[in-house]
């Protein structure tokens, strides 16, 4: 460098290029190395009713065989998601890459959540969960695996002593499985069981994206606490997915899977005609608001068909300038308008 040349401090919101400095990054509270962006596993099971179509089982194994070719060296899915079906794609696509190349690769880390069954959310219950999501995934040991959705249960009854918080730190204390999450939606009783001081990961969804803000001081909490965070649902259930609205799709006006406000629904229009002039589009712009986040280890979107794995490559490494965000910050929908407000 010249003496002339003026120093460039790294800019600590910039996207990484896959395989970039930086797209490979530590998950705090873990031990745990992962790449920028992770595949989600919902779609992979099949659930027509949440996403609006379906996946057949060889384009699912098809789909983990793309991503772990690729530079996405994490993996999400859950016990619960279409009856384990999702977990049973996974492993079958897990199975398919040894078969070919002998091993799976050392670097890629593949995440689970504990599930209830009928009702049942209790110690036992989380036990089975792990050994059935073992046996789906084809993996004898778990780096990851979250408490799954607890907001839908009795807080006293999960954090009873033997109950499924328990059970969840006994696994990972006894080597059972490697670190343990939080996973949930609304903010209020994420923040309660993050207050209990056990979990080393936070995932948060739809409530981290360009129109809602609700998981703001969640967030900030994770992070002074050094505990890793994940966003997922970057795309609101689907509307930050689509530069061109199609009527005929639910999510084209509904956000975190419900009817979207009017607030949102008129920052989502204004949003894509700021994409428009910036020559870019609505769902690469919802991606890198996440990536771009030092504070979020890894985004997690939804994955399933196998051109997909490359088309979220390249909007990741799509440029974007500063003027993008800071005119996209000004469209903000009120807290009014968030899933759960401030």
């Amino acid at each position: 460098m010249s003496a002339t040349t003026p120093h460039r401090v790294p800019d600590p919101h910039a996207v990484p290029a896959p395989d970039a400095p930086g797209w490979q990054r530590p998950l705090p509270g873990t031990g745990l190395t992962v790449s920028a962006v992770c595949s989600g596993g919902g779609p992979l099971g099949s659930m027509p009713g949440l996403f609006g179509y379906d996946v057949a089982t060889e384009q699912a194994v098809e789909t983990v065989l793309a991503v772990l070719g690729s530079p996405v060296r994490f993996l999400d899915t859950a016990n619960g998601y279409s009856d384990g079906e999702s977990e049973r794609r996974v492993g079958l696509g897990l199975a398919a890459y040894r078969e070919r190349h002998g091993a799976l690769p050392d670097d890629v880390v593949v995440a689970t959540k504990v599930d209830p069954r009928d009702g049942d959310y209790s110690g036992d219950r989380v036990r089975r969960s792990v050994d059935e999501s073992r046996e789906r995934l084809g993996l004898d040991h778990l780096p990851l695996v979250h408490l799954h959705d607890p907001e839908n249960f009795d807080i006293g009854e999960l954090t009873a002593p033997g109950g499924a918080v328990d059970a969840l730190v006994a696994l990972r204390d006894a080597g059972e499985v490697g670190a343990i999450g939080l996973a949930g939606g609304p903010v209020p009783e994420m923040r309660r069981y993050l207050d209990l001081g056990v979990f080393d990961v936070l995932l948060v969804h739809n409530r981290w994206t360009l129109v809602d803000r609700s998981a703001g001081s969640l967030i900030a909490t994770a992070a002074e606490r050094g505990i890793g965070v994940l966003n997922a649902a970057v795309y609101g259930g689907g509307i930050l997915a689509q530069q061109t609205p199609s009527s005929d799709r639910p999510s084209a006006r509904r956000y975190g899977y419900r009817e979207a406000p009017p607030e949102t629904l008129a920052a989502v229009d204004a949003l894509r005609a700021l994409c428009t002039r910036f020559g870019t589009t609505l769902p690469t712009a919802a991606l890198q608001f996440s990536v771009r986040d030092p504070r979020v280890a890894s985004t997690i979107v939804g994955i399933s068909r196998p051109q997909r794995v490359a088309q979220t490559l390249e909007a990741c490494a799509a440029p974007l300038p500063e003027e993008f965000w800071t005119e996209a910050e000004a469209l903000l929908p009120g807290p009014g308008a968030w899933l759960d407000g401030a």
